[in-house]
């Protein structure tokens, strides 16, 4: 008969309208979290090359 997938049980779970915010949130702060890295990441590159005074011209762009 109809055997459902763990997939597509996956997929019911996900697309239930409680979960929808919940899953905005994640994908939110997946996007913010990654933003925050690369910048650290440039930050620390700055400071390594002896640029440390242009972090704050970076940061008002």
């Amino acid at each position: 008969m109809g055997r459902i997938t763990g997939f597509q049980q996956f997929l019911q779970i996900l697309t239930v309208p409680d979960n929808i915010p919940i899953i905005a949130m994640l994908i939110m702060v997946m996007f913010f979290t990654y933003v925050a890295l690369k910048q650290g990441r440039r930050n620390d590159q700055l400071i390594a090359h002896g640029h440390r005074e242009r972090i704050i011209d970076e940061m008002r762009k």
